[in-house]
């Protein structure tokens, strides 16, 4: 396959700008109701951004964002996007007991499906917590009725990650295929060439780059991802955070809009479970 046809995927974890991992020493969960909630004016910028471009995408939603905004969550839907969860509450898998993880990305997964009416097939872990030491969560999730998982980042990195792991979509549980976030290999390493704080860190052109090279290289097609509070400038900011958290969190905030809307001129792009159907189910195990 050519790849100038190859056809990536959009997914965007919706939560709000409190609800980062990183954020969580500095805001207590007993305080997210009365901080200033943000994310339906970034979803709606998202929403017109993709219009603009008649471009289908995957909102990684947060069980709690769906309960307290449920017509945001239909309008995903009703513009053509695929729903899927990103647990409830924003704890990371590698945080919680078995038990505690299944209660969450059940919970999810039936709040989700009854605020839009649709089935939900797809998870995204935050923070990508799922690693070696919690492999036991691909059982939960298999058990909780999903399809697939994309919560895998097979990179080294100080809060998460798994370098050893396939970097392409791989059946992890019987029925339950994983979808790992793009990397690129080069030099006998694994690249983030994907999203998040490194698609604002690194300069525009090489992010370009290095997922064309995925495209027409390895033949695959890769997986991006954001979030709402990443094109929002004018976000509260948070007092008393460490100085690479702030660096983390705030750096390039201001182009990310407009790298976006380059990023969507420069690649073919869709939801997930329409461009990775085929490979659910398809693949060894890996345990």
């Amino acid at each position: 396959m050519p790849a100038s046809t190859i056809i990536n995927a959009l997914t965007i974890d919706v939560e709000d700008y409190f609800q980062v991992s990183a954020f969580a020493p500095y805001i207590a969960r007993s305080e997210w109701n009365t901080r200033e909630c943000r994310v339906e004016r970034n979803i709606d910028c998202i929403l017109e951004m993709l219009a603009r471009r008649d471009t289908k995408a995957t909102f990684f939603t947060l069980g709690w964002i769906a309960e307290r905004y449920p017509q945001l969550v239909r309008k995903i839907v009703q513009e053509g996007h695929e729903l899927a969860s990103h647990g409830y509450g924003h704890e990371r898998a590698s945080e919680q007991t078995e038990e505690a993880f299944f209660t969450d990305i059940h919970l999810a997964k039936i709040v989700l499906e009854d605020v839009a009416g649709s089935e939900v097939n797809g998870y995204r872990a935050p923070s990508f917590s799922i690693g070696t030491g919690n492999l036991w969560a691909f059982d939960c999730l298999a058990r909780a009725g999903y399809r697939y998982s994309s919560s895998v980042y097979p990179i080294r990195h100080d809060h998460y990650g798994m370098p050893n792991s396939p970097r392409f979509a791989y059946e992890v549980r019987p029925g339950l295929t994983e979808i790992p976030i793009t990397t690129l290999r080069l030099l006998n390493r694994n690249w983030p060439c994907s999203g998040g704080g490194y698609f604002r860190l690194l300069p525009y052109a090489l992010s370009r780059w290095m997922l064309g090279r995925v495209n027409s290289d390895d033949r695959e097609s890769g997986v991006f991802y954001f979030h709402p509070w990443e094109i929002d400038t004018d976000q509260p900011r948070i007092a008393g955070i460490s100085s690479k958290t702030r660096f983390r969190h705030y750096v390039n905030i201001n182009r990310m809009e407009s790298r976006l809307n380059q990023l969507l001129g420069d690649f073919k792009w869709g939801r997930m479970d329409q461009i990775f159907p085929e490979k659910f189910a398809k693949h060894v195990a890996v345990t």
